[in-house]
């Protein structure tokens, strides 16, 4: 059976048929990746993740590396196929999910978004700590295998600042950006939750954020936890 059918469905015997895949896909991978810890950065559109990962990695250049994820949405202004994104039609995307080439997808405003297994494994082999730029729900199934991730949350200092930031961005649609305040509100929600996050980091003022973030990875990423 596809990967695309295990995740859709709602029976719980279905799901944890569907993460013993993902278990048994990974078994060799993990036993790399987990030597070197890799961390899970997510948040809402407009939080500044990307702009705090694109410091990290200049800062860092030999530390960490970048799972480039799949997507079918088109690309924004200065994106670059096969850097920023791995841009695919939905039927590419589709043949790749009955393939059971990703660890992790989901689909947000129509648009599917997933991390494959050998993204994450080429980064481990490199003898870097990789860095996973992912949504809530691939948060949760990462959460669900034996990655031994970390996981830090970028939250904006409120909706109403999150809300102009994407309005300044001037590139979506206004249901665009409702379905992305909508998304965001499921994602503080979550990040509320105890224990869901290692770090909660509130992007206010950058160099503060900036400097609370890197300071989490470098200093913690070698702790059990």
């Amino acid at each position: 059976m596809s990967f695309f059918y295990f995740f859709h469905r709602p029976s719980t015997i279905l799901r944890k048929v569907f993460i013993y895949r993902i278990f048994t896909d990974l078994k060799k991978m993990t036993t790399i990746a987990a030597e070197l810890r890799p961390i899970v950065v997510s948040g809402p559109s407009g939080s500044g993740k990307s702009t705090l990962l694109k410091r990290l990695f200049q800062d860092y250049p030999d530390k960490f590396g970048f799972s480039v994820s799949h997507t079918t949405r088109s690309p924004r202004p200065n994106e670059i196929d096969n850097v920023h994104y791995h841009f695919v039609t939905r039927e590419k995307f589709k043949e790749l999910i009955e393939k059971n080439y990703f660890l992790e997808y989901t689909e947000f405003s129509n648009n599917l978004y997933g991390t494959s297994i050998s993204a994450v494994k080429k980064v481990a082999e490199q003898g870097k700590i990789c860095i996973l730029d992912i949504e809530l729900e691939g948060v949760k199934l990462v959460k669900k295998t034996d990655l031994n991730a970390r996981f830090i949350f970028i939250s904006p200092p409120s909706i109403e600042v999150l809300e102009k930031r994407l309005r300044d961005r001037g590139t979506e649609s206004e249901d665009a950006i409702q379905a992305r305040l909508d998304a965001a509100k499921k994602e503080l929600a979550y990040a509320a939750e105890k224990g869901s996050h290692d770090l909660i980091v509130v992007n206010d003022i950058l160099d503060v954020a900036y400097e609370q973030f890197q300071n989490f990875i470098n200093n913690n990423n070698n702790n059990d936890g």
